[in-house]
Parts: C-alpha cells; sequence; structure tokens
C-alpha cells in the first residue's frame, strides 16, 4: 500500500514486463512535462479562442500552484480535487499536484450535491478547487453544507469571486514559485489521478491510476494514432474532468509535447468557429457532439483544413454517422472504444471504411491487450460474443474505497472484467455487441438497444437516438425509442418509423413501443447521452406514449 491508501491489485510481474519492455517510460509525469519545457519552451501547450499559453508559462504556472499547495501542508499521497470548466487551469492543477507527489481527482462539471459528496468522501480529498458557479448552482454554498461531514477536507479554493474562508486560485498562481530542484522525486507505479467513471453503479466510482499507466497507457494510445506527437494539437470537446479527457495533461503534454486546445464547455456553434481559428489536428468527443456539430451548416463554410481525424470515444458509433461525419468534416475517422476501467481498443486513421464501420479496431497488447470470456470466466473462441475483459499497460490499480468493485470487476491475474459484450472476428477486430446491463427483456426475449439507436439514426432526418427500457406490469419492460431530428425536418410518427425499422430487416419483435422527441438528448457530465435521466423521466411513458419530451 503507497501513501495514499491506493493498492495496485495488477501482479507485480507485469508491471515489471512492462517496464522492461519499454511501455513505461518510469519517470513521472511532471518530469516528463519538464523536460519537454526545456525542449520546446515557446511552443504552445494550451490553446482556447484568443488565447496561447507556452509550455514556459505553463511551468511558470505549475510551479507557482505548487508552492502553494505546498504552503498549504499538501505532501506526497494527499488528494487534490477540482470541478472546473476545460480551461489551461486545469492543466496547471494536474501538473503541480503530480509535482508534489499527490493525486488529482477532477470532477467534471455538473454533477450535484450527491454525487460530489460521494466523490469526496471516497478520495478523502484534502482540498478541493471549484468555480463559484455551476449552471445555475452555487457551488460554493453547496460544498461548505457538505464540509461537515467530510472529514478529510481543509482547505477549500475558488475560481473567482474572493469568498470568506476560502483561497483564491488566482493567488496561488501569483504566489512565488517553488525552485524545480526542491520537487520530490516521484516513483512512476505511485498513483496519480483517480478517475470518475459513472457506470452502472447507483454512485460514481472512482479508478487509480499511476503515472506509468497513465503515460504509458493513455499517452501512447494517442502516439499510436499519431506519432509525430509535437505537432500534435487535439481539441478535446469532452470535460478533462472525464475519463475520455484524461489524456490531454499527461499524454499531450507530458508523453506527447503536443498541444490541447479547449472550450470551457461543448456548444455547437463555438467548436465550428474554433476549428477555424485554433486550427486542431484531431478532434476527440462523444457521438452526440458529433452528430450536432455535423447537422450544422455552419460547418461547411469554415475552414477544416487542419483536421487529421476524429477520435470518437464514449459509446457505440452507428455507420450512418460514421459516413456523415467523414463527409462533413472532411478527415478521417477513428473509432474508440475505451473506459476508465481500464480498457482501449481503437480503429486508426489509416483503416478501411469497412473496418471503421463494423468495429473497433484490433486490440494493441502494448496498451491494453483484450480477451473475450463466458460467464465462468472461460476463453471464447473467435466468432462468439462475450463479456469483454482487458488488461494492459493501461490498466488502473484498483477502485478506490471500494472493495466490493474490486471483487466484482478484478481478477487475480490483473484482469477487469468490463460488463460489455463483443466478439473478436477471425481478422482478430472487436466488434462490440452493448453492454449486459443495457439489454433490455421484454417477455422473456432479450432486445439490444444499440442495434434499435444504429438503424435509428441511419434514417436522414434523424440526428441521434436512445433506445430505453420502460417498465410494464405484463410484459416486464418495454421499448421507448428517443429521438433528434434535423431543424426543419418532419417528425416521424412510431408507426412510420417503425414501417423504416421493418424495411431496415430489425425483427418485429424488436420494434418499439413508445417514441418521445427531444430538442437535444440530456448528456451527462463526461458527454454521453444520460440514459439514467431518460429513463427516469420515461419511468411513466406509458400514459403518454407517442406524445414529444
Amino acid at each position: 500500500m503507497n501513501s495514499a491508501g491506493i493498492i495496485d491489485l495488477i501482479p507485480s510481474p507485469l508491471r515489471r514486463q512492462w517496464k522492461e519492455d519499454g511501455s513505461y517510460p518510469d519517470r513521472s509525469v511532471y518530469r516528463l512535462f519538464a523536460e519537454q519545457v526545456q525542449r520546446q519552451p515557446d511552443a504552445p501547450a494550451v490553446l482556447a479562442p484568443g488565447q496561447r499559453i507556452t509550455y514556459a508559462q505553463l511551468h511558470d504556472a505549475v510551479l507557482r500552484l505548487a508552492g502553494g499547495f505546498r504552503a498549504m501542508g499538501i505532501v506526497a499521497g494527499d488528494v487534490v480535487a477540482y470541478q472546473l470548466s476545460n480551461g489551461w487551469h486545469c492543466s496547471a492543477i494536474d501538473l503541480a499536484v503530480a509535482a508534489l507527489g499527490a493525486v488529482v481527482v477532477p470532477f467534471p462539471p455538473g454533477r450535484g450535491r450527491l454525487d460530489i459528496e460521494s466523490l469526496l468522501r471516497r478520495c478523502g480529498a484534502r482540498a478541493f478547487i471549484v468555480s463559484q458557479h455551476d449552471a445555475d448552482m452555487d457551488i460554493c454554498q453547496l460544498v461548505e453544507d457538505l464540509r461537515p461531514t467530510v472529514l478529510s477536507l481543509r482547505f477549500l479554493i475558488v475560481d473567482g469571486t474572493p469568498r470568506d474562508g476560502w483561497h483564491r486560485l488566482e493567488a496561488l498562481l501569483q504566489g512565488a514559485p517553488l525552485a524545480d530542484e526542491g520537487l520530490p522525486e516521484v516513483c512512476a507505479d505511485t498513483p496519480v489521478r483517480l478517475l470518475v467513471s459513472s457506470g452502472t453503479e447507483s454512485e460514481p466510482k472512482l479508478v487509480a491510476y499511476s503515472h506509468n499507466a497513465l503515460v504509458g497507457g493513455r499517452g501512447r494510445f494517442l502516439q499510436c494514432l499519431y506519432p509525430d506527437g509535437k505537432n500534435f494539437r487535439g481539441m478535446y470537446l469532452v470535460p478533462l474532468g472525464s475519463a475520455f479527457g484524461s489524456s490531454a495533461t499527461f499524454g499531450v503534454l507530458s508523453w506527447l509535447g503536443g498541444s490541447i486546445a479547449l472550450l470551457p464547455q461543448f456548444d455547437v456553434s463555438a467548436a465550428i468557429r474554433a476549428i477555424e481559428e485554433l486550427k486542431p489536428t484531431h478532434l476527440l468527443g462523444v457521438p452526440t457532439m458529433f452528430q450536432r456539430i455535423a447537422a450544422d451548416p455552419a460547418l461547411a463554410v469554415v475552414d477544416k483544413s487542419s483536421l487529421q481525424a476524429i477520435v470518437s470515444g464514449g459509446s457505440v458509433i452507428d455507420q450512418t454517422t460514421i459516413q456523415r461525419c467523414v463527409e462533413a468534416f472532411g478527415c478521417r475517422f477513428v473509432s474508440l472504444y475505451g473506459s476508465a476501467d481500464g480498457v482501449n481498443c481503437h480503429t486508426t486513421p489509416d483503416d478501411s471504411p469497412e473496418v471503421v464501420f463494423k468495429s473497433v479496431g484490433r486490440p494493441n497488447p502494448s496498451v491494453c491487450e483484450i480477451q473475450i470470456v463466458d460467464d465462468e470466466g472461460n476463453a471464447m473462441p473467435s466468432g462468439t460474443c462475450g463479456e469483454i475483459v482487458a488488461r494492459g499497460p493501461l490498466s488502473p490499480m484498483q477502485y478506490v474505497n471500494a472493495p466490493e468493485l474490486d471483487a466484482r470487476y478484478r481478477d487475480n491475474e490483473g484482469w477487469v472484467h468490463t460488463g460489455d459484450l463483443g466478439y473478436l472476428d477471425a481478422q482478430g477486430y472487436l466488434i462490440l455487441a452493448g453492454r449486459k446491463k443495457d439489454v433490455i427483456i421484454r417477455g422473456g426475449a432479450n432486445i439490444s438497444p444499440v442495434q434499435i439507436e444504429n438503424i435509428a439514426t441511419s434514417h436522414p432526418d434523424i440526428v441521434g437516438s436512445a433506445c430505453i427500457a420502460v417498465p410494464d406490469a405484463d410484459l416486464g419492460q418495454r421499448v421507448c425509442i428517443c429521438l433528434t431530428v434535423k431543424e426543419g425536418s418532419p417528425r416521424p410518427s412510431l408507426e412510420e418509423l417503425n414501417r423504416y425499422f421493418r424495411q431496415q430487416g430489425l425483427e418485429t419483435g424488436k420494434l418499439p413501443d413508445y417514441l418521445c422527441f427531444y430538442r437535444n438528448l440530456p448528456l451527462s457530465p463526461a458527454g454521453k447521452v444520460d440514459k439514467k435521466r431518460l429513463a427516469a423521466e420515461l419511468e411513466f411513458v406509458g400514459s403518454v406514449a407517442g406524445a414529444p419530451a
């Protein structure tokens, strides 16, 4: 057990093997970043509309923050949490905390009181950094109300207006910098970041990652996409506090020496303008984001010549959306399958359209090995659908203060059970088939939401879809399809939609029972379609079948 109280459940011979074969740099993320600063001090590190932060400027901010944290008493193993919109402050906090050997825990903005309380308790945060407001909620007041019940919390830091009893982030950034040589030597096998994963649990999970796993796993995944790392310029449409966003600071800045481009939050119009202004080589987001951008006519008139690929993760994406994106963005498409729990597989920019349409690429054992197993954990042959399990340099250390999750999802050989279904075809490509818990059971028949959603978005007038199970006294569950349609397009009736489903070959027994329309499908803090919220809203949909939401 290390000073943060986190145990590495990956067998030590495997970690040792990944060091010996070069998968791990075996240097801390701060030391790797400092090396990039020496190589290219004037290169852009973080870009935003109207703003350019160089490596040298970011390094100065990191050392000043580290000095402020140390003056507070933050030491190796302590946990520093924050909930901030995307910006260069996030990267500065990540690196300053890492430089002290402490552990950073970003929460994606948008989480409410229950989630924040659960996360703060579980991670044992000593410091919490927040903006004054998140949407219409006074975050500072919420944290003050929670403080008596979160005994570990000692230091409150606000990015914004001064407040009694709070430190100001701006004041810390103006404080005296620590000397680089005064920083501790940090072991690359110790934890550096806890990733937040909502998953299917009632409360969000925290997953511990070491320096080696973040850089040697998530960082090297980016290098696989774009070997010329210093020219990588990734625009992160997802929150940096999400698992998908975790590769930004430590992967792009510490490992590749590239640049990250950011918007405070996702907005279609702002994203389109930023593509032209910031000239990213890669866009990283989730399918709903790309669907909305591709459907906006403004995308057609901006300069997109810098784009080399869009990287879509977070959920399964369908062939029609991929085709629309390739046409609208004018670049290659990379489909990514990954999660905070420690899984990664992706297509490459050089893969044929057929490979990208049907799969999420071949597993790369130098980042993450993948197997398909049955309910007893036995490996299954090619072409047979089962649960996806993962293990490799990317693998996290453990679930934080959740032994029940370690017992449920980890085994003694270091494999993580994802709860996702899929199979490896004869050529070794991974084909996803949904989640175990997402299967809708109507009258004893299993129905895959992914299949229905993919067919729905192939309709020329439909931008996005989500298939939700709703309770039914007779059949147990029924199927509700939630749709967004193109601006100005007519809304199909349930009868018209089901006729389209039948024409596309969907079995009659899988046709949706109910249909709801949304202007925009609700998104979780991580940017995915928020199916939990949809399910709660549609719990009594049977009484308003076919009515727009």
